[in-house]
């Protein structure tokens, strides 16, 4: 019996290290997403900025923040329409004008050491033909890319880094919705599986503990029976 009393301890000392473990936290990216306007509501756009082309009339916004996946991704602030936006940009033969609205996020979502500048919001006038990339540089260049077509920075917004992983601080989800199909340039990259709770070999540890004290008591009350 006092090999088993001997093991309540050290399994007492694994359970507890098992749930000061606590909540994996979530990873998420830091990037520009894209996003549609169809009446009063913001839609994640189901392309890329190079490939999407806008009527004259549509409204389209661009938020940086740090995000999950695209299921996670904060909206452009304001509620800005083509009416309000575009109201001192006359319709031209030829040419269309989208109204654009370019959120910076929050010093919160910021790269260190960057103080985002205060969102805005602009009305491109463009050729018929033209992409949603084509006007975000009509009216609020500079703007760059990465080798994999990923929008870095609008107005050069930020200086550095792209999509890079950050730890977001909100405890990983257990059941999550799938993340909605978009085109490379305008999702976050794929987020990767690193953080899942409890280390396996930890409770791994614990399970062991637990069928040996199980063992040991067992024989325990043999011996006395």
């Amino acid at each position: 019996m006092t090999r088993a009393r001997a093991l309540v301890p050290l399994l007492a000392a694994l359970l507890l290290l098992s749930v000061a473990a606590g909540p994996a936290r979530a990873v998420g990216y830091r990037y520009w997403s894209f996003w549609e306007r169809h009446g009063g509501t913001w839609t994640y756009a189901t392309e890329g900025p190079s490939t999407s082309r806008p009527s004259d009339g549509d409204v389209q916004g661009f938020r940086f923040a740090v995000s999950e996946d695209s299921g996670d991704a904060t909206k452009p602030r304001g509620t800005a329409d083509f009416a309000t936006v575009c109201a001192g940009t006359p319709a031209r033969g030829g040419e269309k004008r989208v109204a654009l609205v370019v959120d910076f996020g929050t010093a919160a979502d910021a790269p260190s050491g960057e103080t985002p500048p205060a969102p805005r919001t602009a009305c491109a006038r463009v050729p018929g033909d033209a992409t949603t990339a084509d006007a975000l540089a009509a009216v609020a260049g500079p703007l760059r890319y990465d080798t994999n077509a990923l929008l870095c920075a609008i107005a050069d917004y930020p200086g550095k880094g792209c999509g890079e992983q950050v730890t977001t601080g909100k405890e990983t989800a257990k059941e999550r919705a799938p993340a909605k199909s978009t085109a490379r340039e305008q999702q976050a990259p794929t987020k990767e599986a690193a953080d899942h709770g409890p280390a396996v070999g930890l409770l791994a540890g614990v399970a062991a503990v637990v069928a040996l004290g199980g063992a040991a008591l067992w024989q325990a009350r043999r011996r006395r029976g």
